[in-house]
Order: C-alpha cells, then structure tokens, then sequence
C-alpha cells in the first residue's frame, strides 16, 4: 500500500475508500474521489430537501421528496442525502460504468437507483416534473487547465469527471437547461462550482428559467450554485 501510495495513487484508491460527511464511501480505482469541499453542496441540499417534504397523511409508501444525483460519481452525493434525511427515493446517474458500479455499492443500501447514461437520458420518464431536489456535481475544470491538476487527479482519475470544456460550464449548461422539465415546482438544482465561474453559471440559471442564487462556505473554499424552479403563485403544490 505504501508502494502505491508512493507512486502517485490517491490515498482513498490504496485504502478503498474515502471519507465525506461522516460515511466510508467505496472508491475504486479509476473513479473521481469526493471531495471535502463538496460536504457543503450535501449541506444546503439536505436543508432544502427538508423544506421540500411532502406532509404526513399522503398515499402509504409514497416517499416524501424525490433526488436526483447527476453526475454521481461514487455516489457520495446520494448516499449522504439518504444518511440524513427521511423518506427520501434517490436516483443517481454518472455516464462512466466503473462509476456506475461503484455508485451503486455506495447506495444499496438506501434502496437507491443508479443508471447509466448521459445526464438525464436515463431517468424514469415519471419523475418529469416530481423532483424536489436535484443534485449536480458536474465537472467544471476549464479543458486547458486539466495539466494544472495534481497529478493524483489528472493521472488517476477520469478525465470525463473533471473536464467541463473551454470555460468549465459545459455540462452545468446542459443540465440547467433541462433542469425546469424534471424539477417540481418550487424545486431546486444545486451545482458545485469555481468562485470564478458562478456568474456565469448564474446566468445560465436564469436563462433556463430558474430563479438563481450563489452560496459559498470560506471554511471549505466551496460555492454552489443555487437555481429554484418558480412555485404557482397560489393554490396547493401538486
């Protein structure tokens, strides 16, 4: 392990493992390994998630709040969310199948689904329009700054988990502009990126129709970007 670790591999592919919001999340080798910083994103999301909860008195088995983890990885995102909240149906989707396979050890046992694909292809067409929370840590390292990368990330993990095109807001793009179709009214996208780049990804917010907003954690050095999808003014949510 040691040897390994001295050659450059990242410390949670030697253990198998990796840490974040308390839990031992499975890291293979050759899958993007969770950061700290992304605990906060975890954080508001739970807290919005909590808002979002659907009161007592609804059909028996019928959960609470729907999530969608996109670009999940390892799946931490999710399974922190399920370790902290009730009544949660989790859905999880990463386009890398070492990933796919890796997230879904990492959810089991939540009840969780994870699939294959490309961004929201895969999803159950019933939750257009149902999900309260929507989760993206999407990759958003600018193309030509991947070679700036610690070699722990740049040599050992994929380059489809970092590599968010020319300015970083490629796939932030694409999700935000389908996000209106799968989000509940009054639902939210949470997305993980620079302090440089949150302009930009809040104005690509606003143009897909969600009202935006950016927070950010000095402790963590982490910002999210936060777009909610308008509420009808009056009458119940359906």
């Amino acid at each position: 392990m040691v040897d390994r670790r001295a050659a450059g591999l990242p410390i949670e592919h030697v253990l198998g493992w990796a840490e974040f919001c308390g839990l031992r999340i499975a890291a293979d080798p050759g899958v993007f390994v969770p950061r700290r910083r992304t605990e906060f994103l975890v954080r508001r999301a739970a807290s919005l998630a909590r808002q979002a909860a659907k009161p007592a008195g609804q059909a028996p088995g019928r959960p609470r709040t729907f999530v969608v983890d996109l670009c999940c990885g390892s799946g931490a995102i999710g399974a922190a969310l399920v370790a902290v909240l009730d009544g949660v149906e989790l859905h999880a989707v990463d386009v890398d199948p070492a990933a796919v396979r890796c997230a879904r050890r990492n959810v089991a046992a939540s009840g969780g689904q994870v699939y294959e694909g490309d961004l929201y292809q895969p999803l159950p067409a019933t939750l257009r329009g149902r999900v309260d929370v929507l989760v993206a840590n999407a990759p958003y390292v600018p193309a030509g700054a991947i070679g700036l990368l610690p070699p722990e990330s740049r040599i050992h993990e994929p380059r489809v988990a970092v590599d968010g095109g020319a300015d970083g807001l490629d796939i932030l793009r694409r999700i935000a502009a389908a996000a209106p179709l799968w989000l509940a009214p009054g639902g939210h996208l949470l997305a993980e990126t620079s302090e440089r780049q949150a302009p930009q990804a809040v104005g690509a917010f606003a143009r897909s129709g969600l009202i935006p907003r950016v927070a950010s954690s000095s402790e963590l050095n982490a910002t999210v970007v936060i777009g909610t999808r308008p509420a009808p003014s009056s009458g119940p949510r359906g």
